[in-house]
């Protein structure tokens, strides 16, 4: 499930953009701006998505049952897509649309300077709902890069919301340059441009969060930290010859279920095993506490490499 600290980051974003889309349009319908409506559609979807993504982090509370024996954990990673869809086609497809039809029919924008007070009222908002989800990324990322904490962050709602208002900043911008230099320069078309830019924005953040989130769909490891850390423990317990696979799925951002294959010396007895197997699942829990489900399998390296092989003769006739 997401972490209190990421519900904060929706939270903010979410009252932030609702306020904000209120008052662009209020500014669209006075001074008759592309860019302006744009940005206030802008708005209401990134508020729809902060409604979206909560929804996600509540069904993903919900306990394991009969028919999801590993919990609901992994709908808040189809929620997060569904508003990646949602950036695309209505925040995307709204700013083209109108930035093209502002291209066809050019009409000058009156009353620019409320265009300016919305924008960087706007401006001033998003930053603070921007530094609120730096803030709490920043802490998650540790001392990795910010690019490889992003590729390896299993906790979309903060580089959602964070790459939502990194963009709402970017658009209120362009907006703002699109107006000032439509009005300055008198060329109305360029409000429009402005609008389209917009578009391409948002249809670019949308795509890369559609590529995380479908990682996060069809399922994702846990980090190289954490593989290593168990492949650690298991090397460092007796009677264990051989680790066959280390297979780890993320269920959640905070939900890791492990499959271990593990060869056991001959020597052991069966009551051998299954003290070693309960050792195993105490401290690997207690040394990675998201490690909620762990499968232990007994086989020996050879009868593990004639599954594999059987595995693969398999898929092949069935290709």
């Amino acid at each position: 499930m997401a972490s209190h600290s990421s519900k904060k980051v929706i939270y903010a974003a979410f009252v932030g953009n609702f306020l904000i889309a209120i008052t662009k349009f209020v500014a669209s319908y006075v001074t008759g701006s592309s860019a302006m409506l744009s940005e206030a559609v802008h708005s209401v979807v990134d508020t729809g998505n902060q409604a979206l993504l909560l929804y996600g982090v509540r069904r993903s509370t919900k306990p394991a049952d009969e028919h999801h024996p590993f919990g609901y954990g992994m709908e808040l990673y189809f929620w997060t897509f569904v508003v990646a869809i949602l950036i695309f086609g209505l925040g995307a497809g709204v700013s083209v649309f109108e930035g093209v039809k502002k291209l066809q029919h050019p009409e000058p924008v009156t009353d620019a300077y409320v265009n300016y007070i919305v924008l960087a009222v706007a401006i001033v908002f998003e930053a603070g709902a921007w530094y609120i989800a730096f803030r709490e990324f920043k802490k998650e990322k540790g001392n990795l890069s910010y690019f490889k904490a992003l590729r390896n962050s299993k906790d979309p709602t903060v580089f959602t919301v964070l790459f939502e208002d990194s963009a709402a900043m970017l658009g209120l911008m362009v907006a703002f340059v699109g107006i000032f230099l439509g009005e300055r320069l008198d060329i109305p078309i360029l409000d429009g441009v402005a609008s389209i830019i917009i578009g391409i924005i948002l249809a670019l953040t949308a795509s890369f969060l559609a590529f995380e989130c479908k990682g996060l769909l069809i399922g994702e490891s846990a980090n190289l930290e954490i593989r290593g850390g168990i492949r650690q423990l298991l090397a460092e317990e007796e009677g264990i010859r051989g680790i066959n696979e280390v297979l780890t799925m993320h269920l959640g951002p905070s939900d890791i279920l492990l499959n271990l294959s593990i060869d056991f010396v001959a020597e052991f007895s069966a009551d051998a095993i299954e003290a070693t197997v309960t050792k195993l699942e105490i401290d690997i829990k207690a040394a990675f506490p998201h490690i909620k489900r762990i499968f232990i399998e007994a086989q020996s390296l050879a009868g593990h490499r004639q599954n594999e092989s059987l595995d693969i003769e398999t898929t092949n006739s069935q290709e």
